[in-house]
């Protein structure tokens, strides 16, 4: 059975001669069905830009993505959608409301555009489950930042896809709710075999994921198997300095 996100050799580069900047240099990496993998690495170092490849959401300059099974390239704008829409749940830092929808409309509108009868108990639990029971009718306009984001989180777990997507989907929320976000993400992936990757820049929430892939430069260039937050810290600095040195 295919891994449902697989990269090979994945290249992207902005522009074009003296001024263009390679993002991704030949990233190949297996997110295997289940897991929760965070990325991180320095600030420029091509995290979200992998994040978009692997979600369907920018076309590498080269190389391969497979998603759900399905080799992304030559697909049509039109079976690109049907198979995200099908497969694919996302939190990014933008919320993608819609200002209209209550809370509880708004979790529940992947499934109704993708033709799915939602599961109310479970959209019901999973609002719960981010501690917005009590705003459930309200509209995003009513809402916090940090409320909008847990409706983003909600909506993307309602789905029960088989992959889910997320940059720094805790950036917003305070560090008790962030908490309880990272604890349902990794539940989920766990006991739903969801593969979930997150990109974020926090050692606590890379440490509630099963594996850290760092990246430097477009490159993976360190993996870290069952991480802690300390572990992670130091991870990063030393990659961080070895960067600075390159550079110097």
């Amino acid at each position: 059975m295919p891994a449902p996100v697989q990269l090979t050799e994945v290249r992207k580069v902005y522009g074009t001669g003296p001024s263009a900047i390679s993002a991704l240099d030949g990233v190949s990496h297996t997110f295997e069905e289940g897991t929760f993998t965070a990325v991180m690495g320095p600030s420029g170092s091509g995290k979200s830009t992998l994040l978009h490849c692997a979600a369907g959401l920018d076309e590498p300059s080269a190389g391969e993505v497979s998603l759900a099974g399905t080799t992304l390239r030559g697909l049509t704008e039109t079976a690109l959608t049907e198979l995200r829409r099908e497969q694919v749940a996302f939190v990014f830092q933008a919320f993608n409301l819609m200002p209209a929808l209550t809370v509880r409309q708004n979790v529940a509108l992947p499934l109704t555009l993708a033709g799915r009868s939602p599961d109310h108990a479970w959209v019901t639990e999973v609002i719960r489950r981010v501690g917005l029971s009590d705003r459930s009718g309200h509209r995003p306009g009513e809402l916090s930042g940090g409320q909008q984001q847990r409706v983003a989180i909600a909506r993307a777990l309602a789905a029960r896809t088989a992959i889910t997507f997320a940059d720094e989907p805790t950036g917003a929320l305070d560090t008790q709710t962030a908490l309880e976000v990272l604890t349902l993400l990794r539940d989920q992936s766990r006991a739903a075999g969801q593969t979930i990757v997150m990109v974020t820049h926090d050692p606590v929430a890379a440490s509630y994921a099963d594996r850290v892939v760092f990246l430097v430069d477009g490159r993976i260039v360190a993996e870290s198997a069952s991480p802690t937050a300390e572990g992670v810290a130091a991870e990063l600095a030393r990659l961080s300095r070895s960067s600075l040195k390159v550079t110097s």
